[in-house]
């Protein structure tokens, strides 16, 4: 199972960053086959685990472990994909964050969850929320991510609307890194670490205000065009895989139930159960063979150690995962990984 992919455009900003600092990045393409013609096709993607090993070569040759927040800086709407194209035209900031979140499937693709946008009911203050799905455990390879990410955002908003008031608060899930007082540089609002989410948290007073860029015949125009896409990606997969992909994101710490995932595919339990056994399996079969899936390509594609795998993959220890792996494989997973 692929762990995820992402569009080359976010290559792109890389190698604009890495030329900002006024670092050859030429030679760290060159090793993981990154060439102009790559870069330059519309519908090249990078596989995840290629992205992290990408960043953290750039943060070592750089020797600026903020890499992330660079890269956000250097981001534009363009660099969105299709979802930056629509959030470009849209007519107000609600329609940006929207934009942003529901279309990202189309640039970028991570077995760990997808972005969403919502309006916050807890506190009572309809603030928006532009969120980024967990990256945890956390480690030098993948603060980066979140980094560009929600800095990227940031920046986009601010092009696209004009002001730098509408994002109120930046929050991050991870404690403060070794570089902590760099985001207090980049980040024109309050910054808050250790917090359940990574999110951005709009102005509740911000949703309208207009994009600068708006024009409403070519963000419907570009908003069907991406229906269209969305629609033909979900035809693309069986029910099985459907399953499989909302199994992922709640396998942190715990096992997910059948009444978890209908949750999240909107689905009645009994619907799932039948549609399962017209293509010959089984909801329990469906979460062995992801957990197995998940965790070969864990072991073998990333440098995660087997402790993080196993709460990724919802174990209760390494050991419990380390038995199971082998029942899988016939291998325990260091030897498999070696």
């Amino acid at each position: 199972m692929k762990l995820g992919e992402i569009s080359v455009s976010y290559i792109e900003v890389i190698a604009k960053t890495m030329a900002k600092l006024e670092c050859d990045v030429r030679e760290i393409f060159g090793l993981y086959s990154i060439t102009p013609a790559v870069i330059a096709s519309p519908d090249a993607r990078i596989s995840i685990p290629k992205l992290l090993l990408l960043g953290h070569a750039c943060i070592e040759k750089t020797g600026v472990p903020w890499l992330g927040l660079e890269m956000g800086r250097m981001t534009t709407a363009t660099n969105l994909g299709m979802p930056g194209l629509i959030a470009l035209t849209a007519g107000d900031l609600r329609q940006i964050c929207t934009a942003i979140a529901h279309y990202e499937i189309l640039n970028s693709f991570n077995v760990r969850g997808q972005s969403k946008f919502y309006l916050d009911q807890n506190e009572g203050t309809r603030d928006g929320i532009l969120e980024f799905y967990s990256l945890n455990p956390y480690n030098e390879y993948n603060y980066f991510v979140v980094d560009s990410v929600l800095l990227g955002w940031l920046n986009v908003i601010e092009e696209l609307v004009g002001s730098a008031d509408a994002v109120k608060r930046v929050c991050f899930e991870f404690p403060p890194p070794s570089y902590a007082d760099k985001y207090y540089q980049f980040f024109d609002c309050e910054v808050m670490f250790n917090q359940p989410a990574n999110q951005l948290v709009i102005d509740a007073a911000s949703l309208n205000l207009p994009c600068i860029s708006s024009c409403q015949s070519l963000y419907r125009l570009l908003k069907r065009e991406a229906d269209s896409e969305l629609a033909s990606v979900q035809l693309g997969l069986s029910f099985t895989e459907k399953v499989s992909r909302s199994i992922t994101p709640l396998l942190n710490v715990s096992t997910p139930t059948l009444d978890q995932v209908a949750e999240q595919l909107n689905i009645a339990p009994w619907t799932i159960r039948r549609n399962l056994i017209n293509e010959g399996g089984s909801f329990q079969k469906v979460l062995n063979d992801t957990r197995c899936d998940l965790a070969i390509s864990y072991v073998s594609s990333t440098h995660l150690s087997l402790g993080e795998i196993a709460y990724l993959l919802g174990f209760g220890s390494a050991t419990a995962f380390q038995h199971a792996f082998k029942r899988w494989t016939g291998k325990a997973p260091g030897s498999y990984r070696r």
